[in-house]
């Protein structure tokens, strides 16, 4: 391969893409032949942080690095200087050499290196090699030291839609934002993600959690985010946590327990998670309508075989697309999404109930990206019913709209994608 090629149905991350004074470095190919970067995202100190309590603070520093602001005044003082010399009939225009108007800015307020990107030419160094995968783990010990603050990921760019978990999304950002500025909250618990992707919010979260079950599906992402576990033990170490990458797969009724596997579960795991998740955290998965389902389903067969309390933290992005079917812009997997969390609200007949409530994304901003108002961080808190009020066979259609209960009482559904 002698470079990247860009298809028409990839899609490329924010981060990646926006990301100042990046250097993404390709490492190696993974298991199934595509470019694997590593990344250094930095965790921002005190006097670093963006404050997001004050909207007016972070519009003032908005208007003062807004570059349309030193267009408009470069474009008055040229006015005005031709104001002046015009009335003196001293113009004198400057024009390139194909007769177009030469105008020279004033200089930035900001230095162009310290605002742009590094200019990267990467290189393919080997085939993904477990010896030679195994060979590094063993020499990063020593780089840990120079990493302190930086959490490396190793991912993928410009993916198709079915592989957009090797990229690093906005809405993992936001979670571990929320995770950093709670650190009481989730301190000693047992942690469940679903859909962890690289496992960028796993990760933080074990620096405060006990134990975190880092959950997604396919063996080479799993792959690489058992490598992304590796590469941060600096961070997770320290603070005692342990995360442990696991497959969960959202259309499936049971957790796979076969020894065979790398990512299957044991039973004193399944045992661990029944019993003492307290948390489960969830970012920007709801970009597809089966996937919603299937996400949905998932954390009800959870919750309502949970004997406790458990509470669920959502991020997600509201994407706003243009789509022929409507001739305009909508958010379709956005109000998919907001129509399962209002059926699962309203859910009344099932083994616990639910309350959702969105919640304000004013916490500290521990990493460098831009949180647009477009993110959304929600909170669904479950409690179990007591045994008189639960009904143990019922299982709600949360994934069809306009489905009545009433309707699910009578109808029988053979998909196997929906249960």
């Amino acid at each position: 391969m002698d470079q990247i090629t860009f298809h028409h149905d990839t899609v490329l991350s924010d981060i990646h893409m926006l990301l100042p004074n990046a250097r993404h470095l390709m490492t190696r190919l993974n298991h199934v032949g595509q470019p694997v970067f590593i990344s250094n995202f930095k965790i921002l100190l005190n006097d670093e942080r963006l404050d997001n309590n004050d909207p007016g603070k972070s519009l003032e520093q908005e208007k003062c690095d807004d570059p349309r602001e030193d267009l408009e005044k470069d474009t008055n003082a040229t006015q005005e200087t031709v104001g002046e010399e015009g009335g003196e009939g001293n113009v004198e225009l400057c024009l390139d050499e194909d007769g177009d108007l030469h105008i020279t800015h004033r200089p930035r307020k900001y230095p162009v290196e310290g605002r742009g990107r590094d200019l990267v030419c990467p290189i393919i160094l080997k085939q993904s090699n477990p010896l030679l995968e195994q060979e590094e783990e063993n020499t990063d010990d020593t780089a840990d030291k120079c990493f302190k603050d930086i959490i490396r990921i190793e991912h993928t760019m410009a993916t198709p839609l079915e592989d957009v978990g090797k990229q690093v999304w906005r809405g993992a950002f936001l979670l571990a934002d929320f995770i950093f500025s709670q650190p009481v909250m989730f301190r000693g618990a047992t942690v469940l993600e679903l859909g962890a992707g690289l496992g960028f919010s796993s990760v933080v979260m074990a620096t405060t959690a006990k134990t975190v079950y880092c959950t997604d599906v396919g063996e080479d992402l799993l792959s690489m985010c058992k490598r992304n576990v590796t590469l941060n033990r600096h961070m997770t170490e320290p603070a005692g946590g342990e995360v442990r990458v696991r497959q969960l797969d959202w259309l499936q009724h049971s957790l796979c327990t076969d020894a065979d596997g790398e990512f299957n579960w044991t039973e004193e795991e399944v045992a661990d998670l029944y019993d003492n998740t307290s948390f489960i955290v969830a970012a920007d998965v709801c970009y597809d309508d089966d996937l919603t389902d299937g996400f949905f389903r998932t954390l009800y067969r959870l919750c309502s075989n949970f004997t406790h309390t458990c509470t669920i933290f959502i991020s997600i992005e509201k994407r706003m697309n243009f789509t022929l079917r409507h001739m305009d812009v909508s958010c379709d997997a956005y109000n998919y999404f907001s129509h399962c969390l209002s059926q699962l609200h309203d859910l009344t007949d099932g083994r616990c109930c639910f309350r959702v409530e969105q919640l304000p994304s004013n916490f500290a901003q521990f990493f460098l990206y831009e949180r647009i108002e477009q993110l959304e961080l929600w909170k669904v808190s479950t409690t179990p019913l007591p045994f008189d009020q639960a009904q143990p066979d019922s299982e709600p259609c949360l994934a069809y709209p306009g489905f009545t209960w009433e309707q699910r009482n009578s109808t029988e559904h053979t998909d196997p994608a929906h249960g």
